[in-house]
């Protein structure tokens, strides 16, 4: 790519109405206002006959909502996905073979919790930010440990065909920026975990944990040789602790952030449910191509197109005089991109990962609004051709 003439550019007249785009906590869904949460179990106990009804409703609809099949139990614990994914590992890994899927930190995070931390011997399959790993190499006889979107490098899974259906080992998927806005297999996968913060625009702190029938079967048949923390245990004598999955939390909940995940829920099945909640999504990230496509400096991180992220939109730039600068230059480069977006009051948080190649990162997923992600792309050349001319003139 050759030199690309940088010139200051005027304010676009047009601005998002909601800033925020966030990769987590993500935007609140349209309409959101605290007076929707009235409803909450305040002052009363979690176990209360009312406290329980309020968490079994927030689990019976992201059933719904989510479609997860009427075999596969759905619980609420601690921790956010991180809590529940960790809850997996701990209560099921450990009698079968185990590989794990690394291509974006949360996925480097299971890496080292599996092989440090639980001290299982594991098979990394890893690629650098961008990439997929082969999943080629993925083995039915193994367990299988993987984030279904990197949230932090924009690049998903395309599908689950990777994955045996006769498998012998359990898969284990975090999908915590990817429920409520990819489809999700179920027949593939066992354990399921999420958050809300994410695609529900929900609150931080609580953790969604679906278990398929194998997953359960695991719990019931395997006792893991470490010690378990009593936030992780799910079964009682051997048997699996049904209660945690019918609104009898580990631990004590906020019952605000319950209630204003079940404001969230509800919203999605008004507006169509998942479908639409991927239709939004998808709008969202089809605004974005179409202005990279467009735009000579920048491209998605994620290389191969069918592995672009709908939600976790992660961009790089690639102007040679940025791309030519080292790497502490380009990563200030891209912090000052984020920085005078943020001044404007255009784009909130949308700075790249720390550990991902120089760029932004824009959540696109369905409660932000499609006529915002297209007023930001003005501001985005804006902010560009601002920050590439001072670095111009220095």
């Amino acid at each position: 790519m050759g030199d690309i003439a940088v010139t200051t550019l005027p304010k676009p007249a047009m601005r998002p109405a909601r800033p925020e785009f966030s990769s987590g906590p993500c935007a609140k869904r349209p309409g959101w206002a605290p007076e929707n949460l009235a409803n909450a179990v305040l002052g009363r106990s979690h176990r209360s006959k009312l406290g329980k009804a309020r968490l079994k409703e927030a689990i019976d609809r992201t059933r719904a909502v989510l479609q997860v099949p009427d075999d596969f139990l759905v619980g609420i614990v601690p921790g956010s996905d991180t809590g529940a994914v960790e809850m997996a590992l701990w209560s099921m890994l450990g009698p079968k073979p185990v590989q794990l899927l690394a291509f974006e930190s949360f996925g480097k995070d299971w890496v080292t919790d599996v092989t440090k931390q639980l001290k299982i011997p594991a098979e990394v399959l890893d690629a650098p930010y961008g990439k997929l790993p082969d999943l080629s190499k993925v083995r039915k006889d193994a367990d299988l440990v993987f984030t279904w979107n990197g949230t932090t490098s924009g690049v998903r899974v395309p599908n689950a065909d990777f994955i045996a259906a006769d498998r012998d080992g359990i898969v284990i998927c975090d999908a915590t920026s990817a429920a409520f806005a990819q489809t999700l297999d179920w027949a593939k996968l066992d354990v399921v975990t999420f958050s809300w913060q994410k695609a529900l625009g929900g609150e931080g702190g609580h953790g969604v944990l679906v278990l398929g029938p194998r997953a359960v079967e695991r719990l019931e048949s395997y006792t893991p040789a470490w010690p378990m923390p009593k936030l992780f245990r799910m079964t009682k004598g051997g048997k699996l602790n049904a209660e945690i999955f019918e609104g009898s939390t580990i631990n004590t909940p906020s019952m605000l952030c319950v209630e204003d995940a079940i404001d969230a829920l509800k919203w999605a099945e008004g507006i169509g449910g998942l479908a639409e909640m991927k239709r939004r999504a998808d709008a969202n990230l089809a605004i974005l191509a179409d202005w990279v496509a467009k735009t000579p400096w920048v491209e998605f991180l994620a290389e191969d197109p069918a592995t672009v992220s709908n939600t976790s939109v992660c961009l790089k730039v690639v102007d040679p005089r940025v791309t030519g600068l080292p790497d502490a230059a380009q990563a200030d480069f891209a912090k000052k991109l984020a920085s005078a977006l943020e001044k404007e009051g255009v784009a909130l948080d949308v700075g790249g990962y720390r550990d991902a190649p120089p760029g932004l990162r824009i959540w696109c997923g369905a409660t932000v609004e499609t006529s915002d992600v297209d007023a930001l792309t003005p501001w985005l050349d804006w902010a560009f051709a601002t920050v590439a001319a001072d670095l111009q003139a220095a």
